[in-house]
């Protein structure tokens, strides 16, 4: 079952990652930048990362694909969510792509006999709230300071004048 449920994951994934960056309606093309950001979630609950499947989920899918829908919508004009999404650079991007290809290759290559002296995954939920909650205390409330600050001045900045 296991295989099954990764090759469908990396099928969901690649399928909507290439519609999110091909498709000429932009609100189409977030929208599937969810799924695509939905389905990477769902390969880390396979991985038993509890506290990367938990934030992909909670920042990603329900932040980021939000704002950007948010943004397409309640910014533009009615002929920018059909822009076009291609350019003639198609050529270097092919170049770029086979070359990730064969570095991805390589790594594969590298490590297709497995890992020495892996270990069973456990738990990181846990350890990680302890840390943030004693040791990482200061700069968590700063950074969420920081974000409050920035929620702020884009509700400034996007008001508009009367």
């Amino acid at each position: 079952m296991t295989p099954v449920l990764f090759y469908l994951l990396a099928g969901i994934l690649l399928c909507s990652a290439i519609c999110t960056v091909t498709l000429r309606n932009i609100v189409h093309a977030a929208l599937f930048l969810g799924l695509a950001l939905t389905s990477v979630a769902g390969l880390f609950a396979m991985l038993e990362a509890d506290f990367l499947f938990s934030a992909q989920l909670l920042i990603y899918v329900g932040g980021i694909a939000v704002l950007i829908l948010f943004v397409v919508l309640l910014s533009g004009r009615r002929e920018d969510l059909h822009a076009r999404q291609l350019n003639e650079q198609w050529l270097g991007v092919f170049l770029v792509c086979l070359v990730s290809c064969l570095a991805l290759w390589k790594v594969y290559a590298a490590f297709s006999h497995g890992l020495p002296g892996t270990s069973p995954p456990s738990s990181t939920t846990q350890p990680l709230g302890k840390l943030l909650l004693t040791e990482y205390l200061v700069p968590f409330e700063l950074i969420s300071l920081i974000l409050l600050a920035a929620l702020l001045g884009a509700v400034y900045f996007t008001k508009s004048e009367p």
